[in-house]
């Protein structure tokens, strides 16, 4: 759609949009006055309109007027939202900066704002410095404290077994200790955890303060070792994330065991081989998930996994409702045999730093999963992103749908309790207008979003009249976002800044993101995370120039606190290593990501290398023709694109497979969606590119982690071509 500059908007234009005259007379008032005063096509007017003019309840076609309109002719990276000079000094790094910021920087530092970049790269060239402040900053308690922060090995040798070096060696700790201890961050009294079971919309929010969470803790954790195991020990833990599991989950660390994380969305083969590779001894789980009317059985997936001893937790009530297996014990029995320890302190078991405190898996979309192992130090990594990108800190509530069994989960319990803020958990489905009224009732600050969910959320408009005004930041991952999409989501809580956030399990955080302090653009990242440093690999396989824009696959500089240095079944220099090129004497570690570096220093995600397809001998992402084929029909839910090659050979054919938003309706006229699909493509992307193929298809083949599975999609469309039925 073509939209009109500014300035050249009138009244008549705004009440076609469903506006009445009186309201759309207003509008065009101020965005005249708006528009006189800082221009017609700049950040600031703009910054102005989402700020003064619009709100959630006006069409959100007057907020696409208003933003397309703005930055017509602006070119790559708009900014949606601008920091603020005096609420910046107010953000985590801003009182940071105001504190060192002269004795870090010397004549760079400026303001937080303009010295922004120069700390992130002073976090990369003085890891001891920076590392040092920031656990300082968020009161990390040592039993022994690290001989220093980073060890890089000295010898050649040391370097190739273990290019990511020591960090905080000789250190002993336990991050589960430090979520519950008082500090300067949080007293006895702030509440830490708030909570909602789907089905009770309309009761208060329950809550748990810090001295409640302590006893609760502390009694879980004097009935594991009531169970006998040997110290440290695997235990694992597959059910929803509430307040339940994370009460198991603090009670295992702090115990010295070790939580082997698994999805509830698994099925018993899947938990089967995360007990076998983990060898995990004992595995806490429900009876059932309750998802509104639905009742699904969990317990009996895992026994079917064939599980060690199993400690059950009703969904309901005080009592399971399926019977045991012999040696499995039910929740309130484990509790019952320590019931005289109710209220006495649990004394931490201190490990050393490098001790494993979580076992997680990758995907596994192809072949058996990657167990990554995190360490103690890993939570601290976490919980200092939230600190730094998210400017998470006392006060904040901090919503995430996820489960344990992913990063995410983890991440949300020590990106809040570590930073002294609550974390706020619905126990239901995220896609619900009852999920919407709980970020409205649990006043959340932070929210985080997977881009599925905010295309569903757009799609049926569950969330229309809430009220999200409390929300200061959104923070999403998981898949590159939509602009359009996402602008939708800034629209909903009066335009506060979406934080881009993108890492992985084996980095224990992110390693490039936003910032409080930096204008943020639409599914763009605004900087490297704190110390990160990212390299692009040209078509040499070798990086280009730091500063350079340009697009290729991404490599990570190896010194990464809280970043993994083993795998449990791979091994771990061949995965992330091996066969990588050097920089300045350091190996490069390996993601796998396609990352694009714009003119205006912005980083664009495009999904995976292996996602990436070559169509007339020009390479293109997958996510580069998505995001232009999404837009293209108000029919289209999400798109995949595809290279298949043909059955006799030669160039890939571009293949689109569509999911409607309603997939009920008649059969939609595939040739003429192809068609425009085409002219979009071409126009937007490359005049050469053309469509082949467009395929419906009732969903898209994802992984657990909602990543889409083009690699499973490409081997059955190729062979759907095969048999000549494409």
């Amino acid at each position: 759609m073509v939209y009109k500059s500014l300035d050249s908007v009138t009244v008549n234009d705004i009440e076609a949009l469903g506006i009445s005259s009186q309201l759309a007379e207003e509008i065009h008032r101020k965005v005249t006055e708006i528009v006189g005063r800082y221009g017609a096509a700049t950040p600031e007017s703009w910054n102005r309109i989402s700020k003064h003019v619009l709100t959630p309840n006006l069409p959100f076609s007057l907020h696409q007027m208003m933003y397309y309109g703005c930055y017509k002719d602006f070119g790559p990276d708009p900014p949606a939202w601008m920091p603020d000079p005096e609420s910046a000094l107010l953000t985590n790094v801003g009182l940071l900066l105001e504190k060192h910021g002269k004795e870090f920087l010397v004549s760079e530092y400026k303001d937080p704002i303009s010295s922004f970049s120069h700390l992130q790269e002073f976090s990369v060239s003085n890891p001891e410095v920076y590392w040092k402040t920031v656990l300082d900053e968020m009161c990390v308690n040592f039993s022994v404290p690290p001989d220093c922060i980073l060890h890089e090995s000295p010898s050649e040798e040391s370097r190739i077994l273990n290019p990511g070096g020591k960090w905080l060696p000789g250190a002993f700790v336990n991050p589960a200790k430090n979520c519950l201890i008082v500090n300067s961050k949080r007293g006895l009294d702030d509440i830490v955890i708030r909570w909602r079971d789907e089905g009770d919309d309309d009761l208060p929010v329950k809550s748990m303060t810090l001295k409640e969470l302590q006893l609760e803790v502390w009694l879980v954790a004097h009935a594991l070792n009531a169970l006998g195991l040997e110290r440290g020990s695997a235990i694992a833990i597959d059910m929803p994330m509430n307040v339940y599991s994370v009460i198991i989950y603090l009670a295992i660390v702090l115990a010295g065991y070790i939580v082997v994380s698994i999805a509830d969305s698994f099925a018993s083969l899947e938990i089967s081989t995360r007990l076998k590779i983990s060898e995990a001894k004992a595995i806490f789980t429900q009876d059932l998930i309750i998802r509104g009317e639905k009742s699904i059985p969990l317990y009996s997936r895992v026994v079917e996994a064939q599980a060690p001893m199993a400690i059950v937790i009703p969904a309901r009530g005080f009592s399971c409702s399926t019977k045991l297996r012999d040696g499995d014990i039910s929740w309130s029995d484990l509790l019952e045999r320590v019931k005289k320890l109710k209220g006495d302190v649990f004394e931490a078991v201190e490990q050393p730093v490098e001790a494993f405190t979580n076992v997680l898996f990758s995907s596994g979309t192809t072949g058996e999963p990657k167990a990554i192992p995190w360490t103690h130090g890993t939570p601290f990594k976490a919980a200092a992103d939230a600190w730094c990108h998210m400017d998470i800190h006392r006060g904040d509530i901090v919503a995430w749908p996820t489960n344990l069994g992913w990063m995410m989960g983890p991440w949300l319990v020590y990106a809040s309790l570590l930073n002294g803020a609550s974390m706020a958990l619905y126990n239901g489905s995220p896609l619900s207008s009852g999920f919407a009224k709980f970020v409205q009732d649990a006043k959340v600050t932070m929210l985080g979003v997977i881009p599925s969910i905010v295309r569903a959320w757009k799609s049926s408009n569950c969330v229309a009249g809430y009220d999200w005004s409390s929300i200061r930041c959104f923070s999403s991952t998981g898949e590159a976002s939509n602009v359009d999409e996402y602008l939708w989501l800034m629209g909903r809580a009066c335009y506060k800044p979406i934080i881009e956030y993108c890492g992985g399990t084996e980095i224990g955080g992110g390693f490039v993101s936003g910032s409080f302090l930096q204008p943020q653009s639409l599914a763009a990242f605004s900087t490297p995370a704190m110390g990160c440093r990212l390299f692009i690999l040209g078509d040499d396989g070798h990086p280009i120039p730091q500063d350079a824009p340009g697009m290729g696959e991404l490599a990570l500089g190896p010194l990464m606190f809280g970043s993994s240095s083993t795998l449990l079944n791979a091994s771990h220099y061949d995965v992330y290593f091996k066969g990588m090129p050097s920089w300045n004497g350091l190996i490069l570690r390996r993601h796998g990501d396609v990352f694009e570096r714009t003119s205006r220093g912005y980083y664009h995600a495009h999904g995976r290398a292996d996602d990436t397809m070559n169509i007339g001998g020009i390479k293109v992402s997958s996510v580069e023709i998505e995001r232009i084929c999404n837009a293209v029909d108000s029919s289209v839910l999400e798109t995949a694109a595809i290279g298949v090659p043909p059955a006799e050979g030669g160039p890939e054919r571009l293949v689109i497979a569509v999911v409607f938003k309603d997939p009920d309706n008649t059969a939609p006229d595939l040739n003429q969606l192809r068609i425009s699909f085409n002219s979009a493509v071409q126009k937007n992307l490359n005049p050469l590119f053309r469509v082949s193929h467009v395929v419906a298809l009732s969903a898209l083949p994802r992984t657990a982690t909602n990543k889409v599975m083009r690699r499973v999609l490409r081997k059955q469309l190729a062979q759907v071509d095969q048999n000549s039925k494409l």
